[in-house]
């Protein structure tokens, strides 16, 4: 399951909703993963824009992998401002044991941070400024492409 939200994520209410989902299921492991804005470099927050078709793709690309392991991924990220101290993305993984959902949950975080397409710009003063330096290029993804 994937979700887009606009603004900062209810770490709460997702995780609550996600394990009342499946704790009947006799799965033996939620595993999440919960990303926190921090308050370092002077900004704000960070603000999100997502190329939903592309990470509609690579989603459904990861479920069928953790389909053949008898798993299932759960993602939540934000679109637009997030301010700090507060969450833009939340993955778990449901898994009948808990090495494959650890694996999974690793594996899964950190493809997401190297291909996803979704970008990252810094809140500074109410301006959102590209975060080059800490964003991951794309291959195929014109000037934000690996190949420039």
């Amino acid at each position: 399951m994937l979700e887009l939200h606009d603004g900062s994520l209810d770490v709460v209410e997702i995780t609550s909703r996600w394990y009342k989902a499946v704790k009947d299921k006799n799965f033996g492991a939620l595993i999440p993963f919960i990303g926190i804005v921090r308050d370092e470099k002077g900004i704000d927050g960070l603000s999100f824009d997502v190329y939903e078709p592309i990470l509609n793709n690579w989603f459904n690309a990861w479920q069928e992998k953790a389909k053949k392991e008898g798993a299932m991924l759960y993602m939540a990220h934000s679109r637009g401002d997030v301010l700090n101290h507060t969450s833009s993305y939340i993955s778990a993984v449901v898994s009948p044991q808990r090495k494959v959902g650890l694996r999974l949950i690793n594996d899964f975080v950190e493809d997401f941070k190297a291909n996803a397409p979704i970008w990252k710009y810094d809140l500074i003063g109410g301006k959102r400024v590209y975060a080059r330096e800490r964003s991951q290029a794309l291959s195929g993804a014109g000037l934000l492409s690996k190949d420039n």
